[in-house]
């Protein structure tokens, strides 16, 4: 054949490009089904020779297949374990610190008055005196931290100014 023209596989009769490896020897396509008549026909051609007729038969081919598998023990056919399939990579353990958080003092700034306490708290104040202002909630805040602190017993967090200075504008609620 020449290479301008494209083989014929010898099993299915269509045209293929020939594998660049093989040179002029291939002759079946690369379709599976012309594959395994490739393989039956070269297992045909090999059994056909005289010399390969009794190969696999009588007890000199039992001796020479138990001397080659004595000389090779790491060749033989046994079935590989199935493949673990991982659902999931292993977790690394790390160590949780717990480091406590510090709440800033109470101080005349409203910020840092309303800043511990959540939006819910301070939406609830606002709601509850009707004031919005800053100014207005910090004072009510603080007349509320007084009174919580007279009803639990504590000593007040927070300084006689401040004190007063709660106690006039729960004068105005």
């Amino acid at each position: 054949m020449s290479s301008k023209t494209t083989p014929k596989c010898l099993h299915c009769k269509e045209e293929y490009h020939r594998d660049p490896r093989n040179g002029g020897r291939q002759r079946y396509c690369a379709k599976p089904e012309c594959q395994r008549a490739s393989k039956a026909a070269s297992q045909l051609q090999w059994l056909s020779r005289p010399e390969n007729r009794d190969y696999f038969r009588g007890g000199e081919n039992c001796e020479r297949v138990r001397m080659w598998r004595l000389a090779n023990p790491g060749c033989r056919r046994s079935k590989k374990a199935a493949p673990k399939s991982v659902l999931q990579d292993t977790l690394i353990p790390q160590v949780i610190e717990n480091v406590p958080v510090m709440m800033p003092a109470a101080s005349t700034w409203l910020q840092e008055i309303l800043f511990p306490q959540p939006a819910m708290f301070v939406g609830l104040i606002s709601v509850l005196t009707g004031y919005g202002l800053q100014d207005d909630l910090a004072a009510c805040v603080r007349t509320f931290i007084s009174r919580g602190e007279d009803i639990l017993g504590r000593q007040a967090a927070l300084g006689s100014e401040q004190t007063a200075q709660a106690g006039q504008s729960a004068d105005l609620t």
